[in-house]
């Protein structure tokens, strides 16, 4: 199955819009993990089987995995999500975006050495530079619009003119531009912070159905209940909620995984609470 139609499955049979974020920090893991060369992979394969049916989808991000030297460890992990979870999608989390054959190797590392299902990119390269990953239609392209983070108003705020004369922030104009011009396969889908309920209202109604990665619950403090009112589709679903550090660091002991499971549940049933 393609990455949207896994997506769409996976929101109807596991009643989910959730999103576990796995982002391993070493010195959060439990203490007899110390030292250990397959902590990070074991770490993360323990959260991924608790957490699996309360998920549409998983979301490791490459730079936690990267600088570790445990690039292997990731490759491992996103075989496993597949073998033992079958038809849960994983997007990558590399915010690629690279011109010529840097793009296309892009590409490659993503979906062929590390098998996702999706990989996060940046778009103010240009076309040309997501491009080959647009060309994998069976394979998501998820876009950065209006991040979470509290210096992107810098550059996506900004007040552009088109070529019609009109001006509107820049992230409005990437959200046009993926939804009308981009998304020939089917296969875009961009980034919304919850931190930005307003601008994820406007972003929604510029691209109809597309589904919208949403960062921004739990520690850095996105309200739910305006991310589900200003962002789901038409349909009640068109989200993939990302929690990261509150789930897979909600216990520090022993128990981290099924105290993960729970948060993950938890944040499930809370998000179903106003679809």
């Amino acid at each position: 199955m393609s990455f949207v139609t896994s997506l769409k499955s996976r929101w109807s049979s596991a009643n989910s819009l959730v999103c576990v974020g796995l982002d391993p920090e070493p010195a959060k893991f439990p203490q007899r993990m110390a030292g250990d060369a397959q902590a990070t992979f074991e770490f993360c394969r323990a959260i991924v089987d608790a957490t699996a049916q309360y998920v549409c989808c998983f979301k490791p991000q490459i730079a936690h995995f990267a600088a570790l030297g445990a690039e292997d460890a990731l490759t491992r992990l996103i075989a496993h999500i597949h073998a033992a979870h079958p038809g849960i999608p994983v997007i990558l989390d590399a915010k690629r975006g690279d011109i010529g054959s840097t793009a296309q190797n892009y590409a490659i590392e993503a979906f062929d050495r590390h098998g996702a299902d999706a990989v996060t990119a940046n778009p103010y390269l240009g076309r040309d530079s997501v491009q080959p990953l647009l060309d994998r239609a069976d394979k998501g392209v998820v876009i950065l619009c209006r991040t979470s983070n509290p210096g992107s108003g810098d550059f996506q705020d900004l007040d552009v003119r088109d070529d019609r004369g009109r001006e509107r922030p820049l992230y409005q104009h990437v959200a046009e531009a993926v939804a009308k011009q981009w998304n020939g396969h089917g296969n875009c889908a961009l980034v919304v912070g919850a931190t930005w309920p307003a601008q994820l209202r406007e972003v929604r109604a510029i691209v109809g159905d597309m589904p919208l990665l949403i960062p921004g619950i739990g520690a850095q403090g996105g309200d739910v209940e305006a991310v589900l009112r200003h962002g789901k589709d038409s349909h009640g679903a068109g989200l993939i909620v990302s929690s990261s550090r509150a789930i897979l660091y909600a216990s520090a002991g022993e128990d981290f995984a099924e105290v993960a499971g729970k948060a993950a549940l938890d944040l499930r049933d809370t998000i179903n609470r106003f679809r």
